[in-house]
């Protein structure tokens, strides 16, 4: 069974920072581009950040230059670091993997909270 494993969520103030962290095997890791999507309550799922094997990356316009996302290819671990968060952040954020890059999703996280408070 394929495990992405979420952590680092929480409560933060707007204007604040966390880091997600989404640790998963060496084979998903090495063979997959990985994603972070985000899902607000009403709302859809959307991607937030992807970065490629190669470590291309590309954002959602809502979080350019505030959000970066990064890869530990010894650690298997990939990070979402979060700056300047705003309250419309709050939301679930899923660790993902997948194939393509436009839509890492053939594989899933548990989802771990954020939510920004003004």
């Amino acid at each position: 069974q394929v495990q992405l494993v979420e952590s680092g969520g929480g409560l933060v103030q707007a204007g604040g920072s966390l880091r997600l962290s989404c640790a998963t095997s060496r084979s998903i890791f090495r063979n997959n581009a990985m994603g972070w999507y985000r899902q607000a309550p009403g709302a859809q799922r959307e991607l937030v950040a992807v970065i490629t094997t190669g470590g291309r990356t590309n954002y959602a316009d809502s979080v350019k230059g505030r959000f970066t996302i990064s890869r530990d290819n010894a650690k298997n671990t990939v990070y979402l670091q979060m700056n300047s968060l705003k309250p419309e952040d709050t939301a679930v954020y899923y660790c993902s993997a997948g194939w393509t890059s436009i839509e890492p999703n053939n594989y899933w996280g548990q989802g771990t909270q954020v939510t920004v408070s003004s």
